[in-house]
């Protein structure tokens, strides 16, 4: 008997991306391909609801640091784990992100992508790998 998909403990998608996302749009279609084939589909439906929104919007975010503050992406994956979302974005920069409070009023200042994240992932870790930086996050799919 096979597990279903929600109970299977790690599942590599054919979604996770064979190379390195250019773009934080790429990363978000690999995880929207991934959400599709762990969920059945993607319908406006799936995509209204806010655990799926979180998921994408994680992702942009985590992918679009990499590219604006560490000279781009050198690792991506996306896969399920135990009913949860793990994405794993690395880059050449060693430096962590500052978690830092916007100031209202910044309008395109920047600083609400990284608490953001903290908000929206069930756990985050920033970890030294080759010469720069690993981010790992989990988002409940839950």
């Amino acid at each position: 008997m096979h597990p279903t998909p929600h109970t299977s403990p790690v599942r590599h998608a054919d979604a996770v991306p064979a190379r390195v996302p250019r773009s934080a749009a790429e990363a978000r279609d690999a995880v929207a391909r991934l959400l599709a084939d762990e969920f059945g589909g993607l319908t406006d439906e799936t995509l209204a609801n806010v655990v799926v929104a979180d998921a994408l919007l994680v992702t942009s975010e985590i992918v679009t640091n990499a590219l604006r503050h560490a000279d781009g992406v050198t690792g991506f994956s996306a896969r399920i784990i135990g009913g949860d979302l793990q994405l794993v974005v690395e880059d050449a920069d060693p430096r962590h992100p500052v978690l830092q409070e916007p100031v209202p009023g910044s309008v395109g200042e920047g600083g609400y992508g990284w608490p953001l994240v903290h908000r929206l992932t069930a756990r985050l870790s920033v970890t030294p790998h080759r010469g720069g930086k690993r981010i790992t996050v989990v988002v409940a799919l839950a």
